[in-house]
Protein backbone atom coordinates (compact mmCIF):
# COMPACT_ATOMS: atom_id res chain seq x y z
CA UNK A 1 0.00 0.00 0.00
CA UNK A 2 2.91 2.77 0.94
CA UNK A 3 4.28 1.49 -2.32
CA UNK A 4 1.33 2.80 -4.31
CA UNK A 5 1.38 5.87 -2.05
CA UNK A 6 4.87 6.64 -2.92
CA UNK A 7 4.94 6.03 -6.41
CA UNK A 8 1.80 8.76 -6.55
CA UNK A 9 3.75 11.50 -4.64
CA UNK A 10 6.33 10.59 -7.20
CA UNK A 11 4.35 11.34 -10.03
CA UNK A 12 2.88 14.35 -8.67
CA UNK A 13 6.10 15.69 -8.22
CA UNK A 14 7.03 15.19 -11.57
CA UNK A 15 3.96 16.46 -13.00
CA UNK A 16 4.85 19.33 -10.87
CA UNK A 17 8.11 19.94 -11.95
CA UNK A 18 7.59 19.51 -15.50
CA UNK A 19 4.15 22.00 -15.38
CA UNK A 20 5.98 24.67 -13.25
CA UNK A 21 8.32 25.16 -16.46
CA UNK A 22 5.21 25.50 -18.90
CA UNK A 23 3.73 28.46 -16.64
CA UNK A 24 3.91 31.10 -18.57
CA UNK A 25 5.46 34.07 -17.27
CA UNK A 26 3.09 37.64 -17.76
CA UNK A 27 6.18 39.49 -16.50
CA UNK A 28 9.83 39.21 -14.86
CA UNK A 29 9.00 42.67 -12.60
CA UNK A 30 6.55 43.94 -10.64
CA UNK A 31 5.53 46.53 -8.19
CA UNK A 32 4.44 46.50 -5.01
CA UNK A 33 4.35 48.70 -1.35
CA UNK A 34 6.76 46.60 0.32
CA UNK A 35 9.15 44.13 -1.03
CA UNK A 36 7.21 40.76 -0.07
CA UNK A 37 4.15 42.65 -1.87
CA UNK A 38 1.97 42.01 1.06
CA UNK A 39 0.80 45.61 1.37
CA UNK A 40 -2.39 47.03 -0.13
CA UNK A 41 -0.98 49.64 -3.10
CA UNK A 42 -4.73 50.88 -3.46
CA UNK A 43 -8.42 50.78 -3.65
CA UNK A 44 -10.30 50.95 -6.61
CA UNK A 45 -13.47 50.34 -8.46
CA UNK A 46 -14.35 48.57 -10.88
CA UNK A 47 -15.60 51.23 -14.41
CA UNK A 48 -16.22 48.33 -16.45
CA UNK A 49 -17.37 44.59 -16.29
CA UNK A 50 -14.53 42.62 -16.41
CA UNK A 51 -14.73 38.69 -17.27
CA UNK A 52 -10.71 36.94 -17.74
CA UNK A 53 -9.41 34.55 -19.93
CA UNK A 54 -8.36 32.19 -17.13
CA UNK A 55 -8.46 31.06 -13.56
CA UNK A 56 -5.39 33.25 -12.95
CA UNK A 57 -7.74 36.41 -13.99
CA UNK A 58 -9.83 38.46 -11.16
CA UNK A 59 -13.23 38.74 -12.77
CA UNK A 60 -15.65 41.79 -11.79
CA UNK A 61 -18.75 43.86 -12.21
CA UNK A 62 -18.93 47.61 -12.82
CA UNK A 63 -18.92 49.20 -9.17
CA UNK A 64 -17.32 46.47 -7.57
CA UNK A 65 -14.41 47.62 -5.28
CA UNK A 66 -10.76 45.57 -5.57
CA UNK A 67 -7.79 45.99 -3.01
CA UNK A 68 -4.59 46.20 -5.57
CA UNK A 69 -1.36 44.51 -4.44
CA UNK A 70 0.66 44.51 -6.98
CA UNK A 71 1.09 46.08 -10.57
CA UNK A 72 3.14 44.19 -13.29
CA UNK A 73 6.03 46.29 -14.87
CA UNK A 74 8.17 46.68 -17.66
CA UNK A 75 7.26 44.17 -20.53
CA UNK A 76 4.06 44.19 -19.13
CA UNK A 77 2.28 47.27 -17.29
CA UNK A 78 -0.78 47.06 -18.03
CA UNK A 79 -1.81 43.80 -15.55
CA UNK A 80 -2.49 44.77 -11.85
CA UNK A 81 -3.21 41.78 -9.41
CA UNK A 82 -5.71 42.39 -6.92
CA UNK A 83 -8.49 41.00 -4.68
CA UNK A 84 -12.43 41.42 -4.28
CA UNK A 85 -13.37 39.35 -1.14
CA UNK A 86 -11.92 35.99 -0.70
CA UNK A 87 -11.16 35.90 -5.19
CA UNK A 88 -7.31 37.23 -6.25
CA UNK A 89 -6.18 37.86 -9.51
CA UNK A 90 -4.92 40.12 -12.03
CA UNK A 91 -6.71 42.07 -14.15
CA UNK A 92 -6.29 45.66 -16.56
CA UNK A 93 -5.44 48.39 -15.05
CA UNK A 94 -7.82 50.13 -18.02
CA UNK A 95 -10.65 48.42 -15.95
CA UNK A 96 -10.66 50.48 -13.03
CA UNK A 97 -10.29 53.80 -11.45
CA UNK A 98 -8.29 54.68 -8.72
CA UNK A 99 -10.57 55.86 -5.38
CA UNK A 100 -7.54 55.75 -2.53
CA UNK A 101 -3.49 55.77 -2.86
CA UNK A 102 -2.79 53.37 0.37
CA UNK A 103 1.18 53.67 -0.30
CA UNK A 104 3.89 56.57 -0.10
CA UNK A 105 6.22 54.63 -2.99
CA UNK A 106 6.50 52.18 -4.77
CA UNK A 107 9.05 49.17 -4.79
CA UNK A 108 10.15 46.97 -7.66
CA UNK A 109 10.68 43.45 -7.65
CA UNK A 110 11.01 40.16 -9.67
CA UNK A 111 8.16 37.99 -10.24
CA UNK A 112 8.06 34.44 -8.97
CA UNK A 113 6.69 31.95 -11.04
CA UNK A 114 4.19 30.75 -8.40
CA UNK A 115 3.05 34.76 -9.29
CA UNK A 116 1.13 33.16 -12.35
CA UNK A 117 -0.62 29.49 -11.20
CA UNK A 118 -4.04 29.35 -10.88
CA UNK A 119 -5.31 27.41 -7.87
CA UNK A 120 -8.86 26.00 -8.57
CA UNK A 121 -10.75 23.67 -6.29
CA UNK A 122 -8.00 22.94 -3.74
CA UNK A 123 -5.45 22.14 -6.73
CA UNK A 124 -2.84 24.02 -8.43
CA UNK A 125 -3.42 24.34 -12.23
CA UNK A 126 -0.56 25.51 -15.01
CA UNK A 127 -1.84 27.18 -17.86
Amino acid sequence: MSRISDQRILLLVISFSASLQSTKVLSEWKKCGDPECEKAMSRVQAITDYLGPDCRYLNFKTGEEIIVYSKLSRENENLWTGSKGKDFGYFPRDAVKVEEVLIGEEVEVLTKETDFLCLHEDKYTFE
